[in-house]
């Protein structure tokens, strides 16, 4: 069906960028590298739109009330009972699981009036030269070439972050689109866009949207594009019983780089597989998952190798035994693992590898492991690092941190209480450290 379009706008990673600047968990030094990372990127890509939207004094979502839009509630809301779990559908904005304000002082985006009418400029001589070229197709081509151009529109509205404008034209453009793989690839650039701007209840609209595309005849490759975003809204939206079978399944056959890394891929779907999956389950995806193993680490270095070439079976067998293959958690001489991107190693892209972040996986390895054996004091220390380490650094963890810790604590005192008929409070106490 072609190769896919439009997958390099919005880039998502800004979106994180502007969390961390928002946000009252992260680090002073990770604020300073966020804003650098956006102050680069609004100026190379004339993101006017963003700027103004994030910056302005009065109006700016980081220095100034953002008010505007903060506290605008779906109409649709009260009849979609799956994003009931999540405060920020009512908090359509780029911070919407902040409040929709900048939480703390710190690292601020400076306002430049001068800079942005500068780029301002430059977005409206890009599209005049972009309607001229349409004008020009209609006159002279096909609708071939139109559709190029409005295309081009489309993907100059996402680069520069104007929402309103860019759902506009790729709604318009899908109107006059008849190849199913483009309407695919169209309808997965709007659910980016709503989730670069954290709009819950558009990605949940065009998710549906987009299965019913792929349903309909869409490829391998795209389908498996929307295995992972359906995983990650769902990560979202705090059903991860749900998430957990679509991320794990994305993990031996992920392509959607523009959606996330697979370093962040993986730690998805260990999260939710943690504290979603049956016992038999958990132990057979997760703890036992050549591709977690070889991320992660497993403290059996040629099984660590095998994961990496693939020797491994990136799926378990039907009939594996869940007691097979037990972790020892005992030894305290684990190696931390280097940051491996598995899709990067069967592909030879190193576009891929550059874009992996460098992450200690450590702490989830500790948490699986110390979870599965009974090894309660580790677990505990281990959840509480995650905790802060992962689940209070990331946008889309961050709003349901606290249930998570609360729901995996319960995991722990219901495996400890179902293997005995009588538990001291003693030695519950012991257990538990």
């Amino acid at each position: 069906m072609g190769d896919p379009q439009y997958m390099k706008f919005p880039d998502l990673r800004l979106a994180q960028s502007v969390f961390t600047l928002a946000s009252p968990s992260a680090s002073s030094s990770a604020k300073q590298t966020s804003l650098t990372a956006l102050q680069d990127a609004i100026r190379e890509h004339k993101m006017a739109p963003l700027y103004h939207y994030l910056a302005h004094p009065q109006t700016g979502k980081l220095n100034g009330s953002g008010e505007s839009g903060s506290t605008q509630k779906s109409s649709s809301s009260s009849h979609m009972p799956s994003l009931r779990r999540t405060s920020s559908i009512n908090t359509t904005s780029i911070i919407g699981v902040l409040g929709g304000v900048k939480q703390t002082d710190g690292a601020d985006l400076p306002w430049d009036e001068k800079l942005y009418e500068s780029m301002k400029r430059e977005n409206e001589e890009e599209l005049a030269a972009i309607q001229k070229e349409e004008d020009e197709a209609a006159e002279r081509e096909g609708d071939t070439e139109v559709n190029t151009a409005r295309g081009k529109r489309a993907e100059l509205y996402a680069r520069i972050g104007d929402k309103d404008k860019a759902l506009e034209a790729f709604e318009k453009l899908l109107e006059k689109t008849g190849i199913l793989a483009s309407k695919i690839d169209i309808v997965l650039a709007i659910i980016r866009i709503a989730m670069f701007f954290d709009d819950k209840t558009l990605v949940k609209k065009s998710v549906e949207r987009c299965s019913a595309l792929v349903e309909s005849g869409g490829d391998w490759d795209r389908r498996n594009r929307l295995k992972a975003y359906q995983g990650l809204h769902l990560i979202t939206i705090r059903s991860h019983a749900a998430a957990a079978p679509l991320l794990l399944d994305s993990l031996s056959t992920f392509t959607a780089t523009e959606l996330c890394s697979y370093s962040n891929l993986v730690v998805y779907a260990v999260l939710a597989g943690s504290v979603a999956l049956p016992r038999r389950d958990f132990k057979s995806r997760v703890v036992d998952a050549p591709e977690i193993r070889a991320i992660v680490g497993s403290e059996d270095a040629n099984e660590r190798l095998a994961g990496l070439s693939g020797a491994v079976s990136s799926q378990p067998s039907a009939g594996t035994d869940a007691s097979a293959m037990d972790v020892d958690t005992t030894s305290s001489a684990t190696p931390k693992p280097a940051v491996v991107n598995l899709t990067t190693l069967s592909s030879g892209s190193a576009e891929q590898e550059k874009a992996e972040p460098e992450i200690d996986f450590s702490p989830l390895a500790q948490m699986i492991r110390s979870l599965y054996s009974g090894h309660y004091q580790n677990f505990f220390r281990a959840l509480s690092t995650v905790e802060t380490q992962f689940l209070a650094q990331d946008r889309y963890l961050y709003e349901h941190r606290r249930w998570y810790v609360k729901e995996m604590r319960l995991r722990a005192y219901a495996q400890l209480l179902q293997s005995y008929k009588v538990v001291g409070l003693e030695s519950m106490a012991q257990s538990f450290g």
